[in-house]
């Protein structure tokens, strides 16, 4: 089956009642698997971390930008994401290389890869003079169930959140997504029952994703045809490092440090935590460094 678009609609349903978003993320989650070479059960939290985080980058304005921090006691480690209003995502884990037996269920076991104990931190810059900080215990470590507490606690927003992945043994992500359902005031309780019993009867994101269904389809299982997408966004991977950045950085190590490097070394290797990118940079350009930007480096 050809493969879907990264693609993030959003919109609303019943009246205005439901904010909803959905996104299919195969393309940006492989892209996460390639460069940093996570193993099946780190690829699957890596992913429901990054779908989440691209989702709720779509809940952003302008130059808004988040961080999603998930810091259990698993064997992951921690899982790093940043994503904005642009549909950019990078992302990292501390340990790529955790692959553990499926679960009881037959499933990638992604609770026993996070841990079950630990938090989960957003960091939102909003612009302001200080970011804005939540955070919430991890409650399962399946993450779906630890965003929608974590939108129901810190956010004071009755959330529904569906992410999946599905990994094949040799690694691949063959099908990546996920939905955020924000139930806003006016609800009533027999529509809040009727929307329960329909995210609890709807088959599992990566399932619909396999028949053919786009995040719209997901949608419209969900809430029915009331259901109105106001705009779609491209998702993609998309890292902020550069030469010119890592160069900086090299230069505010100071003259010393970096004469000592050359000495040492003969040469300097930095690799971008986000992307997994290696600049290398020789004694003579190093050297060059040190000559061109002197008057300002620290002695």
């Amino acid at each position: 089956m050809e493969q879907l678009p990264d693609v993030l609609v959003r919109g609303t349903a019943w009246g205005g009642k439901i904010r909803v978003f959905a996104a299919c993320t195969t393309q940006l989650v492989n892209e996460l698997q390639r460069r940093h070479q996570t193993l099946p059960t780190a690829t699957a939290a890596f992913g429901r971390t990054a779908t989440a985080a691209a989702i709720m980058g779509a809940m952003l304005k302008g130059e808004e930008q988040l961080t999603v921090k998930v810091k259990g006691d698993g064997p992951i480690g921690q899982i790093v994401v940043d994503a904005n209003a642009h549909g950019e995502v990078r992302g990292y884990v501390d340990n790529p290389d955790v692959l553990l037996p499926n679960n009881e269920h037959g499933k990638i076991d992604v609770a026993g890869g996070v841990g079950r104990n630990g938090y989960l931190h957003i960091i939102k810059d909003l612009g302001l003079k200080d970011p804005y900080l939540g955070s919430v215990p991890i409650i399962s470590g399946e993450l779906g169930e630890d965003f929608t507490y974590y939108f129901a606690v810190s956010e004071q927003t009755p959330s529904a959140v569906g992410l999946g992945v599905l990994v094949e043994p040799d690694g691949r992500v063959t099908h990546a997504g996920g939905f955020i359902l924000q139930l806003l005031p006016g609800l009533t309780d027999e529509e809040i029952t009727r929307l329960e019993q329909a995210i609890g009867s709807i088959p599992h994101v990566t399932k619909l994703m396999e028949q053919g269904e786009t995040p719209e389809g997901i949608l419209r299982r969900l809430v029915g045809d009331d259901l109105h997408i106001h705009d779609s966004l491209g998702l993609k991977f998309q890292c902020k490092c550069s030469r010119d950045r890592v160069e900086q950085t090299l230069i505010s190590l100071g003259v010393s440090e970096l004469e000592q490097i050359i000495q040492e070394d003969g040469k300097a290797e930095v690799v971008c935590h986000y992307c997994n990118e290696a600049y290398t940079f020789d004694g003579e350009q190093l050297q060059e460094l040190i000559d061109q930007a002197k008057p300002n480096l620290v002695q």
